[in-house]
């Protein structure tokens, strides 16, 4: 069922919310916008202006790692400024609430673990790009450790332990999904008794699996998205309205 305005959506969804025990968020892009970070797809994103470096490719070339790390530090101040909003907010309400046990996100943004959400409850299908690992042996590296050291001679670091490339700990197009994460992902969707997918065109598998894994299951679902997705068919309720203000009401003092 389509809400047919924000406050009948709202109302819904707190009707679902009180009624569930289990809940499990998945969050795509749309719920980090508000917050001032760019989604990736969609006009104007980050991609329609720097095409994305495949892993092969920052692997093979140092110029692709050079370009790699100038893009993200490019992006610093973004990332850094960036606070959690009202929808991250909301989450970490019901999470403290005990209805939340984990949040799924392909978002590497950083900002569920700044709302209140404990590391180990924010399921990362995408890595995250507020600290550096080596592709080698996975030894992890500050920011500003990778900074120091691009900014001394405009080339991208290499691990001390190894010497294999270091780069965002994100994963890239082309590399493997994290096998742990996809398995808790797996588990924590058909567990639930509400999935609410938030921001997410529910486009890119298999992470887009995880609603119809969840419906499949038993579970209700819950679409909240500005722009239709190929999944509104499915779900108890898609909310087509801003996510800031559809979540806003739940999240608390």
């Amino acid at each position: 069922m389509i809400a047919s305005d924000l406050q009948s959506g709202v109302e819904l969804l707190g009707d679902m919310i009180a009624e569930a025990k289990v809940i499990v968020p998945f969050t795509g892009a749309g719920i980090s916008t508000e917050c001032g970070i760019p989604d990736f797809r969609s006009p104007g994103g980050i991609w329609t202006r720097n095409s994305p470096i495949p892993f092969d490719e920052f692997v093979a070339s140092r110029e692709a790692r050079n370009e790699a790390w100038r893009r993200r530090f490019a992006m610093e101040e973004v990332f850094a400024a960036a606070k959690p909003g009202r929808g991250h907010r909301a989450l970490a309400a019901l999470y403290r609430a005990g209805k939340v046990p984990a949040v799924i996100t392909p978002n590497i943004d950083n900002l569920h673990q700044a709302s209140g959400f404990a590391a180990e409850h924010v399921v990362e299908l995408h890595g995250n790009t507020t600290f550096a690992r080596c592709i080698g042996c996975g030894q992890v590296y500050p920011l500003d450790w990778v900074r120091r050291r691009f900014d001394g001679d405009g080339a991208a670091p290499n691990c001390t332990a190894c010497d294999e490339p270091v780069k965002t700990a994100t994963i890239s197009f082309g590399e493997m999904m994290p096998d742990d994460e996809m398995q808790r992902a797996t588990a924590l969707s058909q567990s639930c008794d509400l999935f609410i997918a938030i921001g997410s065109s529910l486009l890119v598998w298999p992470a887009a699996g995880f609603p119809i894994m969840a419906k499949r299951a038993g579970a209700r679902l819950v679409i909240i998205n500005r722009e239709p997705t190929e999944q509104d068919d499915i779900a108890d309720l898609v909310i087509h309205q801003d996510i800031g203000e559809t979540l806003g009401p739940f999240v608390g003092n």
